[in-house]
């Protein structure tokens, strides 16, 4: 990518491939599909119905839309409204909402007139209740963007002048503690990671992405809003990831580079039409987000011909290592790849020194694709610095003589399930309101699927007892994010401790190994 180019924000990219290949597809989805002319105009007409809505110039609106192109559309509106988009997960729970709303001091939020079950209005006005600064909802019918996608006027929205280095995006992240933080992303950091991806998988204009991983998140985030932008290439969307007919697409639309957490490709290895499948063009598949299990990641480059590649990173850090195409299956399947050099990624032992010659520690890195960090946050900010200025991942790696990274353990204490970190303090807050719940202490518990699930182990009250379901009831009463929910529960009568006193999770990761093989220890699971 040419310097004047890293320069030029997604907004005039997607003007210029208006401009230059107006009927070439931006998006496709089962049911309807939008060109890059349509993607233009449909932003366009909702940049300008959020400024004539009262929105200026360096406003937060919060988007909470289902996976999708209106989703795409409602980012690049608020790009060209000159505001800064707070990226809400489409599967949060109205508390979530509310707070990451009071974090950000989000001035509207754009969402559907009906999501998840829910009359918004009256959550809307819930909300401001409570929050002066939030005064401007933007209520969308399901069929909004669709209507749109061919609307006939060419008008560009007032503040579309924007600059890479400009906070665009706010988006949340479970993190390893508490309710979501905040992540704050300028274009520029994007374009960087952009053409580490090129170049790991030689993309290009004549590519068709299939995106799964889902926005606003990161990775779901360059996989299909940002690096087929800057290529002018097409994206195939699902609203809703359904397995069996993202194999279908694969086929019919010709994707040649997939994007999808462990657990998404594992769950089209395990379809009944995996082998009427066409995997004629697909090339490559970028992967990640949790542990990457090595016999379906073989299974799947045997059975597809398609290469698994995939970045070690965060949403906050970006990348620090990737494979590529022209790595050995050895060391693509093995490994989160080599360093980048661009990263200068560092070891730190347990007591925060610098102990990379050793090959062994928790890594941090400091370069081009970092965030900015958490917003409003500087305790969590102050986590996630090293002394030396370096952004820290929360794993223990070792990296061998060639610069190969491999993970070999974790110092959060969070679920990667699917792709999604799930704070364990966030369940324990949760679980522990119930009126029969004393103690509790959530750990990740192993799943062929989803990599891991939430398993609790609970101490009630005298005389009281809980089973999921009644927590699973009791969460959607309370409006609690469904990701929080346990699947797996053991009531005990204490729970082992540590030499400080403290629970000791290590031995109740161990148990929660040694219950999932033998099921009738545990409490059935809640289908997620």
């Amino acid at each position: 990518m040419s310097e004047q180019c890293r320069n030029v924000p997604l907004s005039e990219l997607v003007r210029q491939h208006a401009i230059k290949q107006p009927q070439k597809l931006a998006f496709i989805e089962p049911e309807w599909q939008m060109n890059w002319w349509e993607y233009d105009q449909s932003s366009n007409h909702l940049a300008n119905r959020l400024i004539s809505s009262g929105f200026c110039p360096g406003d937060c609106i919060a988007i909470y839309l289902p996976d999708g192109i209106g989703l795409h559309v409602a980012l690049m509106s608020a790009e060209k409204a000159g505001l800064v988009a707070l990226g809400i997960g489409a599967k949060a729970g109205l508390r979530e909402v509310e707070h990451l709303l009071g974090v950000t001091k989000a001035k509207g939020l754009i969402c559907l007139a009906h999501y998840r079950g829910k009359d918004m209005a009256v959550a809307f006005d819930g909300f401001s209740a409570s929050m002066p600064f939030l005064n401007i909802p933007v209520l969308l019918e399901t069929n909004y963007f669709y209507e749109k996608k061919g609307c006939s006027t060419d008008s560009r929205s007032a503040f579309s002048e924007r600059n890479t280095q400009d906070v665009f995006l706010l988006n949340s992240t479970s993190g390893t503690t508490g309710m979501p933080k905040c992540v704050v992303h300028d274009q520029e950091r994007w374009y960087a990671f952009h053409e580490e991806a090129v170049k790991a998988a030689q993309l290009s204009k004549n590519d068709v992405f299939f995106g799964a991983a889902p926005p606003p998140f990161g990775f779901g985030l360059w996989t299909s809003h940002i690096t087929p932008t800057i290529l002018g290439a097409p994206t195939v969307k699902l609203p809703s990831f359904d397995a069996e007919l993202a194999l279908e697409l694969i086929g019919s639309r010709g994707v040649t580079v997939l994007a999808a957490v462990s657990t998404q490709f594992v769950m089209m290895l395990n379809c009944a039409g995996l082998h009427q499948a066409n995997f004629t063009t697909l090339r490559a598949m970028f992967t990640g987000g949790e542990r990457v299990p090595h016999r379906r990641a073989v299974d799947f480059e045997v059975h597809t011909g398609a290469a698994l590649l995939q970045f070690y990173g965060s949403n906050e850090t970006g990348a620090l290592s990737k494979t590529c195409l022209t790595d050995t299956r050895e060391k693509r399947l093995s490994t989160a790849g080599r360093l980048l050099d661009s990263m200068q990624v560092r070891l730190y032992d347990a007591d925060g020194n610098d102990c990379t010659d050793s090959g062994f520690g928790r890594p941090g890195a400091k370069g081009p694709l970092l965030s900015r960090g958490y917003f409003g946050n500087d305790e969590a900010n102050r986590a996630l610095y090293a002394p030396d200025g370096f952004m820290l991942m929360d794993d223990l790696v070792r990296i061998d003589e060639e610069g190969y990274l491999q993970v070999v353990g974790r110092t959060g204490d969070f679920v990667i399930r699917g792709g999604k970190n799930i704070s364990c303090a966030a369940v324990e807050e949760a679980v522990q309101v119930h009126s029969s719940v004393a103690l509790v202490a959530a750990v990740s518990a192993p799943d062929e699927v989803f990599g891991e699930k939430v398993m609790i182990f609970v101490v009630c009250h005298q005389g009281c007892t809980i089973s999921l379901e009644e927590l699973a009831a009791d969460f959607a009463r309370r409006q609690v994010s469904r990701e929080l929910t346990p699947e797996y529960l053991q009531i005990r009568h204490d729970l082992p401790r540590s030499s400080g006193g403290k629970i000791d999770k290590s031995a109740l990761r161990h148990e929660a190994q040694k219950f999932v093989r033998n099921p009738e220890w545990l409490s059935p699971g809640i289908d997620m």
